[in-house]
């Protein structure tokens, strides 16, 4: 014999088939029910990884991973060196690229039409420009956005709201102040050289991108709107190298990272992705039910033997480690086969999508309502061993009154009527 006792009895008891039919339908039940839970949990979980890499990519495809400006409390932006601060802030380790920027909120008006949009100032010559902007343009080109020239390119949706197309004018209403603080307002009109589409609201309907310069005569004297547009090396290191720019600039400059302009966005994912996995964990937690039922009927049929065993010697600890055994060869065998099942499918999302959606005849996600129509997947390994720990001492815990219930048979009492 080459196992423990108590392992020994357990195993034979889960290869038994002598046991009633519904003991053994709940023993099949209960490992069906944590291998379907786990693996939902795996691939629901990759899923929305994916879903959540997708809506960063989107969100950062014309956003700065880092922005450093002067806040409106500070200093005026003129008094501000900004090539000295661009070559400071190329020093700081994980800063792979530092384009300036100017940005102010103005008023596209065309006709009877009117919508708020973001005037941001870029160099068309900028790496990080051609890089973002560039590829984003669907209509026209950047080169067109030459410095002196007049010349805007604007997002789909502001396109489509207010009728433009290339070659057409765009009058921004940009707000200013006079001395005495009167509201007033300058008129500008540009012409449309290029239209982009990144697949965000956000941006397709917001963002009016011209020359730097050209935005710049038109910030108010002492504004804050200009800054620093930063690449990091690591999207997800930009916290740490934001840090790391607040000790070597100057601390009137207020440096913020995109996870403090998105915050709201993927803090809703977070709550999100914590419901889901508490919801779908519910599942294992029945399927742990379902193993306590099992083992407490297997514990009332085994009485007899459980005496026997004790009367031979056999410590309670030995008997509560045979039913221990038994459900944790049953839980834990439902999570092996959830995980590889689970990973299988989130592996392979990319494939199993389009095999569903030819064999029933219907489209998950309509290109028509949504920007992406494919369900996208990213597996963490972290997120594995999670679930699968999560399921392992729900399952660990289902083993325990039933093991402390067949310690506590009393020889006697099993034996009287035998």
């Amino acid at each position: 014999m080459f196992y423990p006792l108590p392992v020994f009895i357990g195993l034979r008891y889960v290869r038994a088939r002598s046991h009633k039919f519904f003991v053994s339908f709940i023993t099949w039940a209960s490992l069906v029910g944590v291998c379907v839970g786990v693996a939902a949990l795996i691939v629901i979980l990759s899923v929305m990884n994916g879903f959540e890499s997708e809506l960063r990519d989107r969100l950062l495809s014309l956003s700065a991973q880092v922005r450093v400006f002067v806040p409106v409390t500070a200093a005026p932006a003129a008094a501000v060196d900004w090539q000295l601060t661009a070559q400071r802030a190329r020093a700081v380790r994980g800063v792979a690229d530092v384009a300036p920027y100017a940005e102010l909120q103005a008023l596209a008006v065309r006709g009877s039409d009117m919508l708020p949009v973001v005037l941001r100032g870029v160099d068309p010559g900028a790496t990080a420009t051609v890089r973002e902007l560039g590829t984003a343009i669907t209509q026209g080109h950047l080169q067109d956005l030459l410095p002196g020239s007049g010349r805007v390119i604007i997002g789909e949706l502001i396109a489509e709201r207010l009728g433009l197309a290339l070659g057409q004018q765009l009058t921004l209403l940009v707000p200013t102040a006079s001395a005495d603080g009167t509201p007033q307002g300058k008129l500008r009109s540009f012409t449309v050289a290029g239209i982009f589409e990144v697949g965000l609201q956000d941006h397709d309907g917001t963002l009016v991108f011209a020359p730097l310069e050209a935005v710049r005569a038109l910030l108010p004297p002492g504004g804050s709107g200009q800054g620093l547009r930063i690449r990091v090396t690591d999207v997800l290191a930009a916290p740490a190298v934001a840090a790391r720019l607040r000790r070597a600039l100057p601390a009137d400059l207020e440096v913020r990272d995109w996870t403090q302009d998105n915050s709201n966005y993927f803090r809703a994912i977070r709550i999100e992705k914590t419901m889901m996995s508490l919801i779908l964990l519910l599942i294992v937690a029945v399927a742990a039910f379902n193993i306590v039922a099992m083992l407490v009927m297997v514990v009332t049929d085994k009485r007899t033997d459980i005496a026997i065993l004790r009367t031979f010697g056999a410590a309670p600890r030995r008997v509560m480690g045979i039913f221990v055994t038994q459900g944790l060869v049953i839980g834990w065998l439902g999570v092996a086969l959830g995980v590889v099942i689970g990973l299988l499918l989130a592996l392979n999302v990319e494939t199993i999508e389009p095999f569903l959606e030819r064999t029933f005849h219907f489209q998950i996600l309509d290109s028509d309502v949504y920007y992406s129509s494919a369900i996208p997947s990213e597996v963490h390994a972290g997120n594995v061993v999670v679930i699968a720990a999560a399921a392992l001492l729900l399952t660990t815990l289902a083993t325990i009154y039933p093991a402390l219930r067949a310690a506590r048979t009393a020889p006697a009492e099993a034996l009287r009527y035998e």
